[in-house]
């Protein structure tokens, strides 16, 4: 029984010098530490649209009409895509002043409008549409395209399972090399991590050069989303 103890104590010790992110714990008498990563992959079930929508002019007002036209050429593409315009949100929205900085003394130059629009889509066919029609109108810039899930803790839940079963794993293999049998559970710590991937459209679009060109988008397979964890756990050993 001496001899399971300090085995146990010395694997202890081992485990938690090569992994400096593992809590440091107590050693128990005839317990056994394991650590593993789980994994979980899933298609996106969501699209998230990112643009601006921005105008300048010589007066603040006139920036203001010709931003409200832009934004009303994009309500127009959201409607002939049926998606309603009350889905998008505005993230910002700023009226300032442009000043050119050449002169000792800055001078007023202009006015811009800036407005950031977001969209997310569970209907990913009308992706390329909507990205080649404002690349049309030219009413956008500093486009971003991005996929994830809806439902992420179900996914996190998904990994953790998939890491513990792995935890479980190691533990019962050493228990049965020592000749022992593994107990129960009695300690564990969890971290997730959510590994989604920006998919960014080539900076500010322009329009398209060759008419009935396909979207960037079109026919492109989206990025899977991909969740990892980590457990610790504690086991008994009998």
């Amino acid at each position: 029984m001496k001899t399971s103890a300090a085995l146990t104590l010395l694997f202890l010790i081992g485990s938690l010098a090569t992994a400096q992110d593992r809590p440091t714990i107590s050693a128990q008498p005839n317990s056994v530490f394991v650590g593993a990563d789980g994994k979980f992959e899933a298609n996106p079930d969501t699209a998230v649209m990112q643009f601006n929508i921005s105008a300048q002019a010589e007066t603040s007002r006139a920036a203001y009409d010709l931003a409200s036209k832009s934004a009303e050429q994009v309500r127009q593409i959201l409607r002939s895509n049926a998606i309603e315009p009350k889905s998008a949100e505005i993230g910002y929205f700023s009226l300032q002043p442009v000043y050119d900085y050449k002169t000792p003394k800055r001078k007023l130059v202009a006015y811009r409008v800036n407005a950031n629009v977001s969209l997310k889509l569970k209907d990913f066919s009308k992706i390329a549409p909507i990205v080649q029609q404002l690349a049309d109108t030219d009413v956008s810039e500093n486009q971003s395209l991005s996929y994830t899930l809806e439902d992420m803790d179900a996914a996190k839940t998904k990994a953790v399972e998939d890491a513990y079963r792995r935890a479980r794993d190691s533990a019962a293999a050493l228990a049965r090399a020592s000749g022992r049998t593994l107990g129960e559970l009695s300690y564990a710590s969890v971290d997730t991590f959510e590994n989604v991937r920006p998919m960014p459209m080539a900076g500010a679009m322009t329009k398209m050069s060759v008419a009935g060109a396909p979207a960037p988008t079109e026919e492109f397979t989206p990025q899977s989303i991909s969740v990892t964890a980590h457990v610790n756990a504690m086991f008994g050993l009998k």
